[in-house]
């Protein structure tokens, strides 16, 4: 790593959007911290693209705690970019008036809370950034309220949750220099979006790699879905 080389974190990047997200961003010159909660899975993945890795569970605290603490020691106390991907997926075909409250709770620890969590274990560090800090939420379409029907409830939830915080975070850090912005990558092929999906993998990436590294740093507290403002 060189002091020019912008540093970026992503969670749950040992595949999917956070895999190709953190492939991109390499490719276009950025030092890369690829984290997973799976530490085998996650390693594998860093090693593939020649990245860090950084082992976080975002539905555990203690483990997001440790993982701040590790990165401080082995990459400094600076961070330019911070991409909250991890995220599950865990509804069948039941309704809203049917899901169990383990299964909201677990969507809404890892999709909502678990964001939430990192971010403020990593917002010292984003602070620290020379070129202001950016911090991206991935979020979905399914969590728009302007176009939600009763697909998916939890995850649902969840996501539309997330958006609240992204509003929250981009409030609360106008005075930090710190971007907060969420991103609906469309419905994308990757083990959670299935094979007959409409975008591929660089296409759901593309939005991502496009706040990280080239939108504007004014463009904050939005809801984003190729490269353009949309209703939340």
């Amino acid at each position: 790593m060189n002091s020019k080389q912008r540093k970026v974190l992503i969670t749950g990047a040992n595949r999917g959007i956070g895999y190709e997200t953190a492939k991109q961003l390499k490719e276009r010159g950025f030092f890369v911290v690829l984290s997973a909660r799976d530490a085998t899975e996650g390693q594998s993945a860093a090693s593939e693209l020649g990245v860090e890795f950084l082992q976080i569970d975002v539905a555990d605290e203690k483990s997001i705690s440790a993982a701040a603490a590790d990165f401080k020691e082995r990459f400094g106390e600076t961070l330019d970019v911070l991409v909250n991907n991890a995220g599950i997926y865990p509804d069948d075909d039941q309704s809203i008036l049917e899901v169990g409250k383990t299964q909201l709770f677990h969507s809404l620890l890892t999709n909502t809370l678990g964001p939430l969590l990192v971010t403020r274990s990593f917002r010292k560090f984003l602070e620290n950034s020379n070129e202001g800090g950016r911090l991206i939420n991935l979020s979905s379409k399914l969590g728009q309220l302007s176009e939600m029907d009763d697909t998916a409830p939890t995850y649902s939830i969840s996501k539309t949750a997330l958006n609240a915080v992204t509003r929250q975070l981009s409030s609360a850090l106008s005075g930090k220099q710190i971007a907060v912005n969420s991103v609906s990558p469309g419905w994308v092929r990757t083990d959670m979006g299935g094979e007959n999906a409409d975008l591929s993998v660089e296409e759901g990436a593309d939005s991502v790699v496009w706040l990280a590294d080239e939108a504007p740093h004014s463009l904050t507290g939005k809801f984003i879905r190729d490269r353009k403002e949309i209703e939340w």
